[in-house]
């Protein structure tokens, strides 16, 4: 992986330090004189700040997939300048560089627009579809170009490698095909790939970066660059950008405030992956008047979490034998709990109940007994690619998982993992006000739902659910355990409505000038997730469509 610059060598005096790498970013320091800082104020008021720290034609605010695609072509292909800041204090990549790695490609565009309008139900308009649609259709070849072993799949992994696309019975499925940014199976390898392309033409990353606030011009609405602080420094850093600003910082999966405000369940406590993922840009985005659009959506299914768990994301638990199933907060069993889609499974439980006034199945509960908890550990262990995220390697600052005990005692003892000698004992310690509270289970409904399921593992059938045969074990084996799932594990999409060229419009539909989005922040998709790789290829394409169009303006400053 390229080496980066670290913030105190990028920052000398408080004025930038050149580093003149050929075919990449030059990044200028101003003077500061007191001359130039009193010649800025009187000509342009108090909004432009009378110096500039850090200097780019082209700045990218959140360095993960979408920045670096962005990155990449904005030099490349125009010789501009870059400058990316990021959030974490070391390595970026966002979900990208942890994820599967699996990107969509367009086969068949006109079939690519059509299956978008019939999965999106009409919402997404025809320019937007027509834009990803026909820059999709390069995303293998420029995986290729920067050097990725990419390889096309049968499917996606979610569908056992069956189908390319999330609703393969709609009309014109079969118009994207998958690929993988690496033929090793995981997506970290490659994010290294390319990131290592992003340090060979010297694009610099400058990490730490946070509280961001885009600097607009009054008269004109134009972003001209942004203010950001750095670690614990309280200055606000000014950083222009003479053609540019793109907002690629993620989803807000980490931020609960705006999953209440805006995601159609709550709360959605189950995410896991990049723990910087907090809405930043989507606030940056609403200061200068951006128009929101499409966030009730996310990319997931139903993971545990805990209270006092001190890693943000939440880890991927599952039962070592089938002993156990899933019942609701009235402590009914609703479904087979051999369902799983990871990226639309989440409108199973959106049902809401009027006579507790809120989700009845959040959480889902799993209920399981001792030969459950005897088998190994529910949880990863550290460093484990099991956490469906690729979290192998990742550095302690970005959130490295610690690891599950191998006998849960120690999640036991925590009151991660609620237990009970008996079924009344057990639902005590779930309605603990202690832990995430969840007061509804009735004792005798939870009683009812493990007699019959287990009546069913004793026929082996399940008249109810279709839970497969052999999965059929029955819970009867005290003490019994249970914990709490939420909806979450992948991202949320939606954020700053964009135009066909990736510009971000305000309330008018008007667009505000130089201000760009792309990746889960403005993910395009509507309705439902409906493209199987389509966060890294929302990153792909709409990371080269922004760079291509801002690096094609002319410099705001040029006068």
């Amino acid at each position: 992986m390229g080496q980066e610059l670290s913030r105190r060598d990028f920052l000398k005096g408080g004025s930038l330090v050149a580093t003149g790498i050929a075919g990449g970013a030059v990044l200028s320091a101003c003077s500061g004189g007191a001359a130039d800082e009193e010649k800025n104020t009187a000509a342009n008021g108090d909004w432009l700040p009378p110096t500039w720290d850090y200097e780019c034609d082209f700045l990218v605010i959140g360095y993960g997939g979408a920045g670096l695609w962005a990155a990449l072509t904005a030099v490349d292909e125009s010789d501009a300048e870059v400058l990316c800041l990021e959030k974490a204090p070391v390595r970026g990549g966002g979900n990208t560089s942890i994820n599967m790695g699996e990107f969509c490609f367009t086969e068949d565009i006109e079939g690519c627009v059509t299956y978008i309008r019939n999965f999106s139900k009409g919402i997404v308009p025809e320019e937007i579809a027509r834009a990803y649609a026909t820059e999709a259709s390069r995303n293998l070849e420029y995986a290729l170009k920067w050097g990725t072993n990419s390889t096309e799949l049968e499917g996606s992994q979610a569908s056992g490698f069956r189908f390319t696309s999330e609703y393969p019975d709609l009309d014109t499925a079969k118009a994207m095909k998958i690929a993988r940014l690496s033929d090793s199976g995981n997506g970290p390898d490659g994010w290294i790939i390319l990131d290592k392309a992003r340090a060979d033409l010297g694009i610099e990353v400058v990490f730490d970066c946070h509280d961001e606030e885009l600097i607009q011009n009054p008269e004109t609405r134009e972003i001209v660059g942004c203010y950001t602080l750095m670690g614990n420094d309280s200055k606000k850093y000014a950083v222009k950008a003479r053609k540019g600003t793109l907002l690629s910082t993620g989803g807000f999966e980490f931020n609960e405030d705006m999953h209440s405000r805006y995601l159609k369940v709550y709360p959605a406590r189950g995410f896991y992956g990049w723990p910087f993922n907090e809405g930043d840009g989507h606030q940056m985005a609403m200061k200068v008047g951006a128009q929101l659009r499409n966030m009730t959506e996310m990319v997931g299914y139903i993971s545990a979490n805990f209270p006092n768990n001190p890693y943000k994301y939440s880890p991927m638990l599952s039962v070592p034998v089938p002993n156990y199933l899933y019942v609701n907060r009235l402590g009914e069993r609703f479904m087979t709990e051999t369902f799983f889609n990871p990226h639309n499974g989440w409108h199973r439980v959106t049902r809401f109940n009027d006579d507790i006034c809120d989700f009845e199945e959040i959480p889902v509960w799993v209920i399981f007994d001792k030969t459950g908890i005897e088998a190994g550990p529910l949880g990863p262990q550290a460093q484990s690619d099991k956490m469906n995220m690729w979290l192998d390697g990742l550095p302690e600052e970005c959130g490295a998982w610690g690891g599950w005990s191998l006998d849960n005692m120690a999640e036991v003892e925590k009151g991660w993992i609620k237990t009970g000698n008996t079924l009344e004992e057990l639902v005590a310690d779930m309605a603990d006000s202690a832990a995430f509270i969840d007061d509804k289970i009735d004792v005798e409904k939870l009683k009812a739902s493990i007699e019959r399921y287990n009546s069913f593992c004793a026929a082996g059938e399940d008249t109810d659910f279709g839970r497969v045969p052999e999965t059929l074990q029955a819970v009867n084996n005290p003490p019994y355990y249970a914990y709490a799932l939420y909806p979450g594990l992948c991202t949320t999409l939606g954020g700053p409505k964009k135009n066909e060229f990736a510009q971000v419009l305000d309330g008018a539909d008007t667009v505000i000038p130089r201000l760009y989005c792309a990746g889960s922040i403005s993910n395009f998709q509507a309705h439902t997730y409906g493209l199987s790789g389509g966060g890294n290829a929302e990153n792909m394409v709409w990371g080269r469509i922004a760079a291509r169009h801002a690096c094609a303006l002319e410099p705001w400053d040029a006068q």
